[in-house]
């Protein structure tokens, strides 16, 4: 049972691994202490750079790359350069996402939409893509994980139109390419945080529009009481990429302190608290 976890041995490849306190940076040092190799991508160059030294300071073999996802040329560049150095890949974790400006839908301009779509959507399948492409030829397959989020599931208001609808995308992207490559071997899946207090979020939190509501109301609707953190992110994506889940694909996983299991009308409050 102990070796469920282990990864010693696989080679992974995450995308928005920068050093920044976000939810790849936390997978990757996770992944590197489950004994992987891990090739790190972001296009924050510096702080990816200090991922890869993390990564190598805990024994393991480490590659780095500036990587837009929503790039083409980039993706195909980051995989080659994962070919040089590793020349396989048995896991890849998509993270990366970008909010325009928060504006009501009918302000939305098509620049922001078809950015934002980019980014959380299309990066994530030009990356599918390449990693399948080489899963296919290791009679081991692999595994992908999608970072999905509570978002995709149920309208949050607030200018999150087109994160939202790009989310739901990528849980229907995660089933249907579980289904397509299940007989391959190749397992894919998605986690949905809640709140993160990645540095996105920290950001919006400073927002002087939301800073006085933003995080009160949005603790009052997970049951835990609290935002999560992003290392809390990574043990769920470390199950579903182990051995412990070889039976695992097409799973839209929420990590999210009970935000999906509350009635809308609910509270985890009572009157007298």
């Amino acid at each position: 049972m102990t070796n469920l976890f282990d990864l010693t041995g696989k080679v992974a490849v995450i995308t928005g691994a920068s050093a920044k306190g976000g939810i790849g940076h936390a997978t990757a040092l996770c992944f590197a202490r489950a004994g992987a190799d891990v090739f790190v991508s972001d296009i924050d160059d510096a702080g990816v750079q200090t991922t890869a030294e993390e990564i190598r300071a805990l024994g393991r073999t480490a590659g780095v790359a500036h990587c837009d996802i929503s790039n083409p040329a980039d993706v195909e560049n980051l995989f080659r350069e994962v070919d040089q150095l590793f020349h396989r890949v048995d896991i890849l974790v998509n993270v990366p996402f970008i909010f325009p400006s928060r504006v009501h839908p009918h302000e939305l301009s098509l620049e922001a939409w078809n950015k934002t779509l980019s980014v959380c959507l299309t990066g994530y399948m030009l990356c599918s893509q390449q990693a399948i492409r080489r899963m296919l030829t290791q009679e081991t397959g692999g595994s992908i994980v999608n970072v999905g989020s509570i978002a995709g599931a149920s309208g949050m208001g607030r200018g999150n139109f087109p994160y939202s609808c790009a989310k739901a995308a990528v849980h229907e992207l995660t089933k249907e390419l579980a289904v397509e490559y299940a007989r391959n071997h190749i397992r894919v899946n998605a986690i949905m945080p809640a709140q993160v207090l990645t540095p996105g979020l920290n950001q919006l939190l400073e927002d002087p529009r939301f800073k006085a509501t933003i995080r009160a109301r949005t603790e009052t609707g997970i049951p835990m009481g609290r935002l999560l953190n992003p290392d809390e992110m990574a043990g769920p994506i470390l199950f579903l990429v182990s051995e412990a889940a070889s039976a695992v694909t097409g799973v839209l996983l929420p990590v999210d302190g009970g935000n999906l299991a509350l009635n809308a009308g609910g509270s985890h409050t009572w009157p007298a608290d």
